[in-house]
């Protein structure tokens, strides 16, 4: 392969040369914002008659975004230009939501709109009240997610038609402010307790935790540290590329499907626990360790080859290097159980002495496995009063925002169409038919 600048129309392309036919052809060099080069291979099955082959697609780009970079070796994460550093500690998530969905920050009197707009979709239609019925109380809160998130079709008719721009963003309105309110369903009715209602004088935050934690017969304080905590947790997880559960969401839009059973297929993406599971997976790894003495065995599991025993909370699919997420939510973890006064958390002192003593270990720095957001995020969670089975959900009503931003710029993608991978085929070739009586 050869890489070619054509000096009259300045574009740049490879050269492939099939060293059976001997035949090349040109494939152009297409280059972004930042971040390496992208050779277009749109044509190459139609010049060549190859395809490519690139199992999880570690190498392929699907799609040309502007919402959000990450460059994995240097750790860095941006939303339309702005790190998720900044982000974080000048930010709030709605305003987060308004960058992501519409690529700037807010005047004043745009966040002022954008907030009142969001507060007043977050009430559910009151039927959703018996579908909850149909669950099983001990369902796990992501299985309700999915099916009460595809249920919003039978609800809202009026926002399904994704070629209509207004439909698309009051339906892209709808999810965002109902998200919160539909997870703290699912919570309330796995404890049996009464639903509670959202509050117009509450901030995105503030309205999650008094709707996951009020009861009817008393009155319920938010803490405005745990508030602040909850709403930079929500930012973090806000977007993060072409992850799974995003692809996901990008696939089944692909296909024209509406906004709601786009947003419950990315919810069933996100429940693996290679993806948002991983925090829940974190504090089982942790909780299996019990002790700070027992570490050292632990990992030795960890590397030895022929055992199954996982580092959970270590290490990227796109971070070489240290996530940016995580350094931010350890300050928030701090803050939390500072303010929340938990003198002695064994498990966070667990997983700071895990951390210090995998840094250490040549093993794991050779291999850049570093603490990821997904490490502290289950404990300030847990700190916070929340169960382990609502750590995904957290994370689905946080990354909501992020899949209807991606949803909304392939719809306007004039170049995206239907996806559909292609694939190796490495089964039986064709022969012929043997009638039933004739198989011995």
């Amino acid at each position: 392969m050869t890489e070619t600048r054509d000096t009259e129309s300045d574009s740049e392309y490879v050269t492939l040369t099939d060293s059976v036919s001997n035949k090349s052809v040109d494939l152009p060099l297409l280059s972004g914002t930042e971040g390496p080069k992208v050779i277009d291979i749109r044509r190459l099955y139609a010049e060549t008659g190859y395809f490519t082959f690139d199992p999880g697609y570690m190498a392929t780009g699907s799609c040309a975004s502007n919402i959000t970079y990450i460059d994995g070796d240097k750790g860095i994460l941006r939303h339309r230009g702005y790190s998720i550093e900044d982000l974080a500690e000048h930010s709030d998530f709605m305003e987060v939501c308004h960058l992501l969905l519409f690529g700037e920050l807010p005047t004043p009197a745009q966040k002022e709109k954008f907030e009142h707009d969001i507060t007043y979709h977050t009430m559910v239609h009151e039927q959703l009240n018996f579908f909850y019925r149909g669950f099983r109380r001990d369902a796990h809160p992501m299985a309700i997610m999915c099916g009460v998130v595809g249920a919003l079709s039978a609800f809202y008719h009026d926002s399904t038609d994704i070629t209509d721009p207004h439909q698309r963003m009051v339906a892209s309105y709808r999810l965002i402010a109902k998200m919160p309110t539909i997870a703290a369903m699912a919570y309330k009715f796995s404890i049996g307790q009464p639903f509670i209602y959202p509050r117009n004088d509450l901030s995105y935050a503030e309205n999650f935790l008094h709707m996951m934690f009020a009861v009817p017969c008393e009155t319920y304080e938010i803490n405005p540290v745990v508030a602040d905590a909850m709403d930079r947790i929500f930012i973090l997880h806000a977007d993060h590329e072409q992850n799974a559960s995003t692809s996901t969401v990008r696939l089944a839009a692909s296909s024209g499907a509406n906004p709601f059973a786009c947003i419950a297929a990315g919810i069933a993406s996100l429940w693996g626990p290679a993806h948002g599971g991983a925090n829940e997976a974190v504090l089982k790894m942790l909780t299996e360790i019990g002790h700070k003495k027992n570490i050292p065995a632990y990992l030795d599991r960890v590397k030895d080859k022929s055992d199954a025993t996982m580092l959970m909370g270590f290490g990227h699919r796109v971070y070489k290097n240290y996530d940016p997420r995580a350094a931010v939510i350890q300050k928030s973890c701090h803050a939390v159980l500072n303010e929340l006064d938990i003198k002695d958390e064994p498990l966070l002192d667990l997983a700071m002495e895990l951390e210090r003593i995998a840094l250490e270990d040549e093993y794991f720095v050779s291999r850049k496995l570093f603490p990821n957001v997904d490490f502290y995020s289950g404990i300030i969670l847990k700190a916070m009063g929340f169960p382990i089975g609502m750590f995904t959900v957290l994370f689905a009503v946080a990354r909501t925002v992020g899949w209807i931003a991606q949803w909304n710029e392939m719809i306007a993608d004039e170049s995206q169409k239907i996806g559909r991978p292609r694939q190796l085929y490495t089964g039986v070739g064709k022969r012929p038919y043997v009638p039933l009586e004739e198989r011995g």
